[in-house]
């Protein structure tokens, strides 16, 4: 049974048992037992106004709270939080004066009203200043507040938008997942390495605005620019990871120029050399699983050239896994890596390169997460053109099903760097 419903019976229990006064103080203590957020349960779970139970929770914190053998009804003054009303007294609620109230309100935020393009509240009906003045348009008496309890009473809540469409489904789409899932098995039963990389959202460095909230001294909010022009001295880094689903480790390449195929390499090798290497010197075989675009995607001949190279000169068999369009967020590193770096860096300005390095490499979890980063300063040209002549060079097998996304690089033993 959950919380609310557990509230609710409770209620229904007492209420017929407890005069105004112990009520109200019950509530507050069931409120104040369930920590953050009890309020709003309690009050959606009995229907009472949160005014109310504020009242009682005050009347609990400054210890004028009265039990009902100490009341009297007859002696208690007119303001007085104890005073309890006889059964049917006190203010009546504002539905049952205007029934017409609610519905009147429900055409207003319901979605089927609220996606009318003739409505002149379609893009403001989560504001309970402007709801209030269409219904007060209306011949309503109503507040902002009141609006406000009343789309609680009614299981509305203020919402941000939430990602979650995906766009079109590809017929094999979960054929893919599985094809990945047991491969990423196969080989971490071999005991090779299995990573998962993307590009980081390039981010500005300066005194710019970063989204979420740090503690700082009250009163004393960290200064940043109005605008987020980018600084033409400082420019952007764009931070390209490298996640190793194994070990719970990462590696971030802080790149300062475009983001080619030709820099995700890059990053690639240079984890091997700082993490991979070390992590599995016995290693022969090395699978990445990356998105269908970007500059690791699919289409990409500069990424399975440049992939082709790095087999070669480590003498490593390079398996790659594409996710299907349109799934990214289903990417590993995703979740278990880019989220942890964007919570560490939360609030603070990306004043300079050595700061984005700093914040990456220091991020860590309870789970175990541990994070190398480093600044590449090299120049990555765009737009390399890569020709039929050398893609037919590469040494490269596709997989039966669908090879487009599936495929491994194998190393050439005539190109091994000396």
């Amino acid at each position: 049974m959950d919380t609310m419903t557990l509230v609710r019976e409770k209620y229904y229990a007492l209420r017929g048992r407890l005069d105004e006064a112990t009520l109200r103080l019950w509530v507050a203590v069931e409120a104040n037992s369930l920590g953050r957020g009890g309020v709003s349960t309690v009050a959606k779970a009995v229907g009472m106004s949160r005014t109310t139970i504020h009242a009682g929770l005050k009347a609990l914190k400054e210890g004028t709270a009265t039990s009902l053998e100490e009341v009297s009804v007859t002696e208690t003054k007119k303001n007085d939080q104890t005073r309890v009303r006889a059964i049917g007294g006190g203010r009546k609620k504002l539905t049952d004066k205007d029934l017409s109230l609610l519905s009147d309100l429900d055409s207003l935020v319901a979605p089927s009203t609220r996606g009318d393009p003739m409505s002149p509240l379609r893009w403001t009906c989560k504001s309970t200043t402007r709801l209030a003045e269409e219904l007060r348009r209306k011949g309503h008496t109503v507040s902002p507040r009141t609006i406000c309890d009343l789309l609680s009473q009614m299981g509305y809540s203020l919402q941000s938008t939430r990602k979650t469409h995906e766009g079109g489904k590809h017929k094999d789409r979960n054929a893919q997942f599985e094809h990945i899932a047991k491969t990423v098995g196969d080989y971490q039963a071999a005991g090779n390495p299995v990573i998962s990389v993307d590009t980081k959202k390039k981010e500005n460095i300066g005194d710019f605005k970063n989204a979420g909230q740090e503690w700082q001294p009250a009163g004393m909010p960290e200064d940043v620019r109005v605008y987020d022009f980018i600084d033409p001295e400082l420019g952007k880094v764009a931070p390209y990871g490298v996640y190793d689903l194994t070990n719970n480790t990462g590696w971030v390449n802080v790149g300062i120029d475009h983001d080619t195929a030709e820099f995700a390499v890059e990053s690639i090798r240079r984890w091997w050399r700082e993490m991979g290497e070390i992590a599995y010197p016995d290693a022969r075989r090395l699978l990445i699983t990356a998105d269908c675009g970007g500059s690791n995607g699919y289409r990409v001949r500069l990424w399975r050239r440049e992939l082709q190279k790095f087999a070669d000169e480590q003498q490593l068999t390079v398996q790659v896994c594409h996710f299907p369009p349109g799934t990214s967020k289903w990417n590993k590193i995703e979740h278990r890596m880019f989220c942890h770096i964007t919570a560490n860096w939360r609030g603070r300005p990306l004043i300079s390169r050595e700061v984005v390095v700093n914040l990456i490499g220091a991020t860590t979890t309870k789970a175990g997460l541990r994070i190398k980063a480093a600044l590449d300063e090299n120049m990555y040209q765009p737009g390399i053109k890569v020709s039929d002549e050398e893609l037919a060079k590469l040494d490269i097998e596709r997989n039966e099903f669908h090879g487009e996304w599936n495929y491994q690089l194998n190393p050439r033993e005539s190109f091994v760097t000396q």
